[in-house]
């Protein structure tokens, strides 16, 4: 039987071939497996990981500085640069199926998901970032008649981007494409949850034509290889998404052996505020249910907070069930199994005695609260979609990112208590507002403390356009958007007299 049957959009898992390697200076680098890697759709151990220490990654740092310094990616014309990645982007959708597979194998994401949106997404990114290439160099300052004045834009040098395991090819495209765009040469290190989709990925880039060195890849778990990178003395820049405390720890390295700009995108526990003017209660249930439940709540931007008008909270609660009851768990490699695994079973019981501890603080638990069978799922990692009404502030499901399907609720009477509610003391990653008076719409969106906003809609465009990052201890920088491109790029001032 065929490892991928197109039409059943299905495959066999164990006939998927694994590409466990690191990628430095152009081809694949098997390295020893020393990581075990899961799949969470059933729990089984189903590759090794090599780990590249301060050896191995000083061998990707120091080829794709040689590639920097003394290859012509960044020299070469810009618009040549843009059609290497714009060829990558092709070839990406070309592999779908087999991206695909790489992708649904040992991820969350469900194979169908991973064949329709995933690597689509990955590539149109890619192409987006492509058309920077040749149409931003930096400005003529206004001087005196007598000198000319210049900010010449240049790539920063050799960028260190970190991947998470949530959605491991498109935030591969958040970090890389940018960077390599502007010029620079990169060193990635997926998550070791989900690291294989990305080695296809430096192998098609250099089908594409992009030198080898430009793009090289190191396997390995964050306090080994992430820490080796970070500290690493020819790294000029690091770009990161995953947890807050991570990023924390991200910052300390950068700081101690730089300091070294960062690009951070960290965690969130967003609140979705629900006006009783709402038009039509069923869609806002649906758009309140895919935020929490997309990817088995998976997604640092998941609306987790809901902050509803107390009179809506009863007719709402009703639907809420209801959607969450209509979820049917399954291995992320069979067709039609639209409810995520959690990605390992530490995450799986992080999950679980969060909501224990909420419980004993006083939640109530109005419906999941507990994990699938792992008989009926087959021993994978499945959390019930869990709906808690919280009355305390300071209760742990409030406080603390919980990453996964768990959606608090709290009421309020008026738009003052609202915004209170829906104000965070650690997190300003994003926010939706749901009303039909534009007035308080606007009113609302000027005093949340968030980077993304939403109205009368949760989730990101698929455009890329509009940049995308936090306040407060949710990020530093934008990823996505025009400032994703500059954050790659340093300015260089140059002054001419020009008199004689």
């Amino acid at each position: 039987m065929p490892a991928f049957d197109s039409e059943r959009i299905a495959f066999e898992p164990d006939r998927v071939a694994i590409p466990c390697a690191h990628f430095i200076a152009g081809r694949r680098v098997e390295g020893e497996g020393r990581l075990p890697v899961a799949r969470p759709s059933d729990g089984r151990v189903y590759a090794e990981l090599p780990e590249a220490g301060e050896v191995g990654v000083d061998e990707a740092v120091s080829d794709a500085s040689r590639a920097f310094r003394c290859g012509d990616w960044w020299r070469q014309a810009p618009r040549e640069r843009g059609r290497i990645l714009r060829r990558w982007a092709d070839l990406i959708e070309a592999d779908v199926d087999e991206l695909a597979k790489l992708e649904a194998l040992g991820s969350s994401r469900p194979v169908e998901q991973a064949r329709d949106w995933d690597v689509p997404y990955t590539a149109e990114g890619i192409r987006f970032f492509a058309e920077f290439a040749d149409k931003h160099g930096g400005e003529v300052a206004a001087t005196a008649a007598s000198s000319l004045g210049m900010q010449i834009a240049e790539p920063m040098g050799v960028v260190a981007a970190i991947a998470p395991w949530n959605f491991p090819l498109a935030m591969t495209c958040w970090k890389i494409a940018p960077a390599l765009a502007a010029g620079n040469s990169v060193v990635l290190k997926p998550s070791e949850l989900t690291p294989f989709s990305a080695v296809r990925l430096a192998q098609l880039a250099i089908r594409a034509g992009m030198p080898p060195g430009v793009f090289n890849l190191v396997q390995g778990s964050g306090p080994v290889t992430g820490e080796a990178l970070c500290r690493h003395p020819q790294i000029d820049k690091v770009t990161f998404t995953g947890s807050t405390a991570t990023g924390r720890r991200i910052m300390t390295a950068c700081a101690e052996t730089g300091p070294r700009p960062v690009t951070l995108e960290l965690g969130g526990k967003s609140p979705q505020l629900v006006f009783a003017d709402i038009p039509d209660l069923d869609r806002t249930a649906r758009t309140l249910a895919r935020a929490i439940t997309g990817n088995a709540g998976q997604v640092c931007v998941a609306g987790s907070r809901l902050v509803i008008e107390r009179s809506l909270l009863a007719p709402m609660v009703e639907r809420l069930m209801a959607e969450f009851a209509s979820l049917a768990p399954g291995p992320t490699w069979q067709s039609g199994s639209p409810f995520s695994p959690i990605i390992s079973s530490v995450q799986l019981d992080r999950i679980a005695a969060t909501v224990g501890r909420a419980r004993d603080a006083g939640a109530e638990v109005l419906c999941g609260g507990e994990r699938f069978s792992p008989q009926q799922e087959g021993g994978g990692c499945f959390y019930r979609p869990t709906l808690l009404a919280i009355g305390e502030r300071d209760n742990p499901a409030i406080a603390e990112e919980i990453f996964g399907p768990v959606l608090t609720v709290q009421t309020f009477e008026n738009e003052e208590e609202a915004l209170a509610l829906a104000e965070h003391e650690v997190y300003g990653l994003a926010a939706g507002v749901h009303t039909a008076d534009l007035s308080r719409a606007l009113r609302v969106v000027r005093r949340l403390s968030a980077g993304t906003v939403w109205v009368n809609r949760y989730g990101r465009s698929h455009d890329y356009i509009l940049p995308t990052g936090g306040y407060k201890c949710s990020g530093i920088g934008r990823d996505l958007g025009r400032a994703a491109f500059e954050a790659n790029l340093r300015h260089k001032s140059v002054l001419i007299d020009i008199a004689s």
